[in-house]
């Protein structure tokens, strides 16, 4: 008995196996699946604020003087800008603004799609990225010496995701699941 389920289990485990995606994945696809993810997670949370609460900020203890929720998201949307810009070596499209984006964006609706369209210029600029530029050295952006188009790649996810995490404090302050954690 032991040895027929010993047989079944291994055969389970190499017909996966033949499934198993063969195909090679670009530096390029590689990036731009961190990009994807922090999208879908990031997006949907902005949308979940409701738009009379975008202004909002913990005040009280140690959060006294940290950005809006509204903040928050155009501050993404600009790195994202000025990361992809200069991934691209060339400006950005639109006026990112200063570090928390442009200080008459204040609508929701205009916010969101400031930062959908800086998601979709993340998107191209990742797609520029191959074996070999990947490492050349350009501006970093920050002004700190240099940078190369795959470590600046990587801002867009671990950027985004520290950011993500504040905001998702900010939606469950006001009663809000964000959209990534609901249904679990």
């Amino acid at each position: 008995m032991k040895l027929k389920y010993a047989v079944a289990v291994t055969c389970l485990f190499l017909s996966c196996a033949c499934f198993a995606q063969s195909d090679k994945k670009t530096l390029s696809q590689v990036l731009d699946g961190s990009v994807k993810t922090i999208e879908s997670e990031f997006v949907p949370a902005a949308e979940a604020m409701p738009e009379d609460k975008y202004d909002f900020a913990p005040t009280n203890g140690e959060f006294k003087g940290v950005r809006t929720f509204k903040k928050q998201v155009k501050h993404v949307a600009a790195v994202n800008y000025l990361v992809a810009s200069t991934i691209l070596g060339e400006k950005p499209p639109v006026d990112p603004g200063g570090e928390n984006g442009p200080d008459a964006m204040t609508s929701k609706a205009d916010i969101i799609k400031f930062l959908k369209d800086s998601f979709a210029y993340a998107h191209k600029a990742v797609a520029t990225i191959n074996e070999g530029n990947a490492t050349a050295d350009i501006p970093n952006p920050f002004g700190e010496g240099k940078a190369t188009r795959a470590g600046l790649a990587t801002v867009f996810a671990w950027h985004g995701f520290d950011h993500y995490g504040q905001m998702a404090v900010y939606l469950r302050m006001n009663g809000i699941v964000p959209p990534a954690s609901r249904g679990q």
